[in-house]
């Protein structure tokens, strides 16, 4: 389950007459709008993004949510917006960052890849000691060695010694200084390198360190292969660092209008910002209804 996918660039640009075989779509800064101060979403999707994904459904394109949020996290905004009810076949869910695949409903783990961490965590916190590490347990929730700020991890949240916790190869590890700014955290991962691994930076003070070459474009991949669809028919919706690869992948990679300059240079084209709901702008651009 470790082998890594081989990740073509995309083809050229959509054109006239292109249509999605299969969209995929970011969470928070997409579907939903975050607390930029905190990272943290609204467990509520506005009508007009409602309204564009029930029309992809009723196109009958599958949907693949591809987010940097965990399997269960993510199965819950996939019930939120309506992805599991009957006579929806289950989904595909990209996780972690590209790390992790699962099928849903019922959470069944399908793919992984796994890495050794336990270098990059001792480097990070020989220059931020007091930083707060988690590795998921898929279906489970995390473990920690310290408290996270209330409502930023999802499950069952259980404290053990630094050592265990990375003791064991895994699919991702978060580390958090809430005493940190998303500045600081830019400078120390470029300033360490943390090699071997890819690596990205939340709205706060918050890296996600995954095996090397892991991005949604390869779990993306993962999926697109064994669905028989290529990814120039994708159309993908993104406005993170962590969506650079995505979006670039894709048929049609859009960034959302409020992201930041790199990610909408990985693009095809820019939608308006979140708060405007540009997701449903281009969605409704290839699913009318």
């Amino acid at each position: 389950m470790n082998e890594p996918i081989a990740v073509p660039t995309s083809a050229a640009p959509a054109v006239d007459g292109w249509t999605p075989k299969l969209v995929a779509l970011d969470i928070d800064g997409t579907l939903l709008i975050p607390d930029f101060a905190t990272g943290i979403s609204a467990d509520h999707v506005s009508p007009a993004v409602q309204s564009a994904i029930d029309a992809i459904v009723a196109a009958g394109v599958p949907i693949v949510l591809a987010s940097g949020r965990s399997p269960m996290s993510m199965t819950r905004v996939a019930d939120l917006i309506g992805l599991t009810a009957p006579g929806i076949p289950r989904l595909h869910i990209v996780s972690s960052n590209g790390a992790v695949v699962v099928r849903y409903p019922p959470m069944e783990l399908i793919h992984e890849r796994t890495f050794d961490a336990s270098a990059a965590v001792r480097l990070v916190m020989e220059h931020r000691p007091g930083v707060a590490v988690a590795v998921e347990q898929h279906g489970v929730g995390f473990r920690v060695n310290r408290h996270f700020p209330p409502g930023e991890l999802d499950g069952d949240i259980t404290v053990t010694d630094l050592d265990e916790l990375i003791g064991d190869h895994v699919s991702r590890v978060i580390i958090r200084d809430p005493d940190a700014t998303n500045d600081d955290f830019v400078a120390l991962a470029h300033r360490l390198g943390l090699q071997g691994t890819n690596y990205y930076i939340g709205y706060t003070a918050w890296l996600d360190i995954a095996p090397e070459g892991v991005s949604k474009a390869e779990g993306l991949q993962w999926v697109v292969d064994r669905m028989g669809i290529d990814a120039a028919d994708v159309l993908a919706i993104g406005d993170g660092n962590n969506d650079i690869e995505m979006l670039a992948w894709a048929g049609r990679g859009v960034a959302m209008g409020h992201a930041p300059a790199d990610v909408k240079a990985a693009a095809n084209d820019v939608t308006l910002p979140v708060e405007q709901d540009g997701a449903a702008v281009e969605l409704r651009r290839w699913f009318p209804r």
